[in-house]
């Protein structure tokens, strides 16, 4: 054995981490496959009935959606390369060989977890440089029914802004402070929930603490009157950080623009509970992936021959799906307000390595 006598020797090392990382890309590559298949089934007639829309927009929508669907099931299939690959050196009886060398269950586990590790900084680049851009594009090419995107400056897209009683679409916000643009301005005036008017605008700027906006046009609910109103001024009070921070889409930026926009948000007085939970997620997320082996671990150690090897299987498998219900169940109370951010975040991670430990513990007795 080498580094200070923890890992089994560079042979078998080199040997567990190729099985390991074999079978997690492999598992991977399958659930893309069908999980894909089935995505495109009920997105692809959408995408088709835009005019225009081929082949090539079914394809593109693919090479959008692939990267959300790599990242959400990469852990998962870290579990299951663990299981598989563990399961079989415990059948080979090369397990029972590791231990016999005097070797401890978190030696023989060793290689795995550092071959998790790498996984868990693969994923995180993925995420930051792929996933999010990815993510983003896609949700932009939805809001848009699939059809030709415009150019992307930085810009949101149809953000609807709530003043007093009533409502406010923009289709296009540029810019940001007082220098921010509106375009495709409607202003849904309301009494109460009854809608009495509508004001459009071609484009509007900040003016003082409101909006001047021009071309503008009142319809009247009651009469059905249309009136020109050309240039006037609306929104009194709304801010401009309302139109640029009121849908912030956490899955489409990466850490260090949702970092810059939760910075953002504070200084307007906005709640950022929500978006530092998965802040911190972005985080723990793809760390999950070293917590696979630990919990994927019981399916190792045993004799093989006792017939109870695939139920340690199952109970591998169950942790891990355990783990994946705890972490979604804590971002939702962490979105809520229920749970701190950090807690959400960290807080299954934590349960699951002590469970994972406590297995690993018992199994060494």
């Amino acid at each position: 054995m080498n580094l200070a006598g923890f890992f089994p020797s560079r042979t078998m090392s080199l040997y567990m981490g190729k099985m390991f990382l074999v079978r997690t890309f492999a598992i991977l590559a399958a659930l893309v496959l069908v999980l894909q298949a089935l995505d495109l089934l009920s997105e692809s007639g959408r995408i088709l009935a835009h005019p225009g829309n081929g082949e090539a927009e079914v394809w593109r929508y693919v090479g959008l959606r692939a990267p959300e669907i790599v990242a959400r099931f990469l852990p998962f299939s870290v579990l299951l390369g663990t299981i598989l690959a563990l399961s079989q050196l415990n059948q080979n009886s090369e397990v029972i060989a590791m231990k016999a060398s005097g070797l401890s269950a978190h030696q023989v586990l060793a290689p795995l977890i550092i071959a998790a590790l790498g996984v868990a900084a693969i994923s995180f680049a993925f995420n930051e440089r792929v996933v999010t851009r990815a993510t983003s594009t896609l949700e932009q090419w939805k809001k848009v029914d699939y059809g030709p995107l415009p150019i992307d400056r930085g810009d949101r897209s149809n953000v609807w802004v709530r003043d007093g009683d009533h409502l406010i679409q923009v289709q296009q916000v540029r810019g940001r402070g007082d220098a921010i643009q509106l375009f495709g301005i409607t202003v849904y005036e309301r009494s109460g929930r009854t809608l009495r008017s509508m004001v459009t605008a071609t484009r509007g700027v900040r003016d003082g603490d409101g909006w001047r906006v021009e071309n503008a046009e009142r319809f009247d609910v009651a009469s059905g009157a249309i009136t020109k109103l050309g240039t006037v001024r609306v929104a009194g009070g709304v801010r401009p950080d309302q139109f640029t921070l009121s849908s912030v889409n956490a899955d489409g930026l990466s850490f260090g623009a949702l970092r810059e926009v939760i910075s953002d948000l504070r200084q307007a007085g906005r709640p950022t509970k929500a978006l530092e939970g998965s802040l911190w997620h972005k985080l723990s997320g793809p760390l999950s992936s070293v917590l696979m082996p630990l919990l994927g671990a019981v399916a190792a150690f045993g004799v093989a021959r006792s017939g109870k090897l695939f139920v340690r299987a199952v109970i591998g498998m169950a942790l891990g799906f355990l783990y994946f219900v705890a972490d979604n169940f804590a971002i939702a109370m962490g979105n809520l307000g229920a749970y701190p951010p950090f807690l959400a975040a960290w807080a299954p991670f934590l349960l699951f390595f002590m469970i994972g430990e406590a297995v690993l513990l018992r199994t060494e007795e």
